[in-house]
């Protein structure tokens, strides 16, 4: 059948193909490169597609089928998300900013964090300089520093990254690990948690925590222990 993506705001064609399901054409469409913003998408059963690194801003997807759908990277802000099925969806990295229709309850099972009483641990990768991967600046391997604090925070829980100190789970940390890394265990409390991104992948942002520790990257597989070899 003949599939016609069109704007919700103008009627305008945004991409055509012939296939047999939305999910294919709209899969087409952002792989070809098309522009799919304000694309009327309301209620089409998209369960599974690969939509990663999609242009949805401002787009129709309410009542949209997007359970499994890869949304990773996407841009979805503006776009209305009302009252679809988003059940195991992979919105890691997606920016939903303005997004009408997102319930980060059920998007955001890290959470949690927010209603521990006492004193809660997560990890921080590090390179050689024991500085962040990816925004550099604290040295959290100063051997004469284990606390560390910022003063510039993002609190905004529709961005992924931002100011502040980046922590992390533990599969996280492994998925982003290279030779060299290393994984440290810190310490903080709910009141310490300036951002748990909506949706996110594993990270989120804390004010100031304490180091207590470090991964063995042998016990967790990431390195041969000495014994073997």
């Amino acid at each position: 059948m003949r599939i016609e993506i069109k704007s919700w705001l103008t009627g305008r064609v945004l991409f055509e193909v012939q296939t047999e399901s939305w999910k294919v054409a709209v899969e087409l469409a952002v792989k070809s490169g098309a522009n799919l913003s304000r694309a009327n998408l309301s209620r089409a059963d998209l369960s599974g597609a690969n939509l990663s690194g999609a242009n949805l801003s401002r787009a129709d997807l309410s009542g949209a089928n997007l359970s499994r759908a890869d949304l990773s990277g996407a841009d979805l802000s503006g776009a209305n998300l009302s009252r679809a099925n988003l059940s195991r969806a992979d919105l890691s990295g997606a920016d939903l900013s303005g997004a009408d229709g997102i319930s980060k309850y059920i998007l955001t099972p890290l959470l949690f964090l927010l209603d521990q009483p006492g004193a809660i641990r997560a990890y921080k990768l590090v390179n050689k300089k024991g500085e962040g991967p990816f925004n550099g600046g604290i040295n959290y391997l100063d051997p004469n520093i284990n606390s560390f604090s910022v003063s510039e925070i993002n609190t905004d829980d529709t961005e992924q990254c931002g100011a502040g100190i980046n922590l992390a789970t533990l599969d996280w940390c492994i998925k982003e690990w290279k030779p060299g890394y290393r994984i440290l265990i810190m310490e903080f409390t709910a009141q310490n948690i300036a951002a748990i991104p909506t949706a996110t992948d594993g990270k989120f942002r804390v004010r100031q925590c304490t180091r207590v520790g470090e991964k063995d990257l042998a016990e967790i597989g990431l390195i041969e222990s000495e014994g073997k070899k």
